[in-house]
């Protein structure tokens, strides 16, 4: 009877681990119809997670994890593979375990998932992956209506539809603006692109109504699947993040920038197995900086981060959400803790100013940013474990890359004090930016921080008009963090002078621009 009891007992406890785990195969997909066939192997060391645990999978390929009620197990893509993508382009790395499915919510959640599969495999193709490659970032498409969405898929997608060389995409959150039946129209506009296209949440993505930051996210998961997850290609090891807490723990309303434990316990055993000569990627929707001094990101949090970090001396950070564009260097003084400093990249946003501005020929707002940054999106270039970044303003040719604002006309011989300005778009405090005057000397600008004139005369506009113009009022100017100033010579001839500038990035990439200006005799 004793032996009778204790089988049963364990007969039981088999069942239970069977449900509380889950287990499959990452296999090499020979045929590519995304099965598991008999004769297709296993593939040994690839990382698979259920959001907090990292395990590696064994010889056979097989894995095994602890799962709960509401989980989505994730395979880490290895470099030198490539995964399934479904019929809208989006990368199927995922399964989703809500036996219950998503709580009733405004927006639509998960549909209940049922019992768990008795193997959850992940199919992997084989993939020359290049160590030097080209990442196209979007920031913020965050369209409110329908029209919005077109705004983004004719302004924005469209340059890049159907783009060549360029492996894969990410959007950094704010995938649409509050209204999430607009996540469908999103992606069949991203789809046009071309190649496999990664998101991530940001503060617009979310159910509002929950109580709880682990539910907020249940209409993106539908749609996109994790909200943490993490692939490699080449040398480069992307590792992203939902850094929204919703609601702000500090009083329950609104939200805040920082991350759960859950989220620390998945970036420290997703690091364990990433070698420390890679270059660590981390994407996010709110910055780790404090644009304005605001308090935006829990400090505690961007500590804990930077300390998970502190072996990896290759990295980068990005992130959107602000509509500006601006460099952030992080050193000890922030938690940094390599003597390196740590590169944030704040993106300019597809969206630009939230669709403000005057229509251009193709009645869409120019959309110019606060910071005076036009509208665009960001090309990252990957060699090794290095890395340059291009930002490509739409509608514009690749080699438009700042601004230069000088009076047209100025008196001769006159004192002024107007000068001329240059918005440096992927500019930061410390790069060279020169000038000169009808093929004379190369002078040095002066680096200020500032309204753009530039912008502020578009926005001006719109208040001295008499007539209502089309489209909507540009956002009041913030002050540019990449904004250089030179004097204006006014002791020339009369008649047309020539502005010759050049800019030096961070990258050791020089970029030009000419404008001009006239002088003409006092009346």
């Amino acid at each position: 009877m004793k032996i009778l009891i204790t089988l049963l007992v364990l007969g039981f406890s088999s069942i239970l681990s069977a449900q509380d785990h889950a287990t499959g195969y990452v296999f090499e997909d020979n045929n590519q119809n995304g099965k598991k066939d008999h004769r297709e192997k296993g593939i040994t060391n690839v990382a698979v997670s259920n959001g907090r645990e990292v395990v590696l999978t064994d010889s056979k390929g097989k894995y095994k994890l602890p799962v709960g009620e509401d989980d989505i197990i994730s395979v880490i893509k290895p470099s030198g593979y490539k995964i399934g993508s479904n019929e809208d382009n989006l990368p199927q790395f995922f399964y989703i375990h809500k036996p219950k499915g998503s709580p009733a919510l405004k927006f639509k959640g998960v549909k209940a998932t049922g019992k768990l599969p008795k193997s959850i495999d992940f199919a992997l193709v084989i993939s020359e992956e290049k160590e030097e490659f080209t990442a196209l970032i979007f920031g913020d498409p965050q369209p409110y209506t329908q029209q919005e969405v077109d705004y983004f898929a004719e302004g924005i997608v469209t340059e890049v539809e159907n783009i060549k060389n360029v492996p894969f995409g990410l959007s950094l959150g704010d995938l649409v603006g509050n209204d999430l039946d607009l996540f469908n129209p999103y992606i069949k506009a991203v789809k046009k692109a071309g190649i496999p296209w990664y998101n991530l949440l940001g503060n617009h993505d979310i159910n509002f109504e929950v109580e709880t930051d682990m539910l907020s996210d249940e209409t993106y998961e539908a749609h996109f699947g994790p909200a943490n997850y993490a692939f490699n290609y080449g040398k480069v090891h992307f590792l992203v993040l939902d850094d929204v807490l919703y609601p702000d723990p500090r009083d329950g309303k609104k939200y805040w920038g920082g991350f759960r434990e859950d989220q620390f316990e998945f970036i420290k055993n997703d690091l364990k197995q990433v070698p420390k000569d890679h270059l660590i990627v981390i994407a996010m929707h709110i910055p780790l900086s404090e644009p304005g001094g605001k308090d935006t990101f829990r400090d505690e949090d961007r500590k804990k981060l930077f300390k998970l970090l502190k072996d990896f001396p290759h990295t980068l950070s990005l992130s959107a959400h602000t509509h500006i564009q601006r460099q952030d260097f992080f050193g000890k003084e922030e938690g940094w803790q390599q003597e390196k400093l740590h590169h944030h990249y704040n993106v300019g946003t597809t969206s630009g100013d939230w669709y403000s501005g005057k229509l251009d020929e193709n009645n869409i707002p120019i959309s110019t940013m606060r910071d005076g940054t036009p509208k665009g999106y960001a090309f990252i270039n990957f060699d090794g474990n290095k890395y340059s970044i291009d930002y490509k303003v739409a509608g514009k040719p690749n080699s438009y890359q700042m601004e230069i604002f000088a009076p047209k006309v100025v008196a001769n011989n006159r004192r002024t004090q107007a000068g001329i300005f240059v918005n440096f778009f992927m500019g930061t405090e410390g790069d060279e930016v020169m000038y000169r005057i009808d093929d004379g000397k190369w002078k040095k600008m002066d680096y200020v921080e500032d309204y753009d004139p530039s912008y502020l005369e578009m926005v001006y506009e719109w208040d001295l008009a008499e007539d209502l113009m089309p489209g909507r009022r540009s956002s009041n100017p913030i002050k540019s963090e990449h904004l250089w100033r030179g004097d204006i010579p006014y002791k020339l001839e009369t008649g047309e002078h020539k502005i010759e500038v050049k800019a030096t990035d961070m990258f050791g990439n020089t970029h030009t621009a000419t404008s001009s200006y006239r002088l003409e005799e006092p009346k």
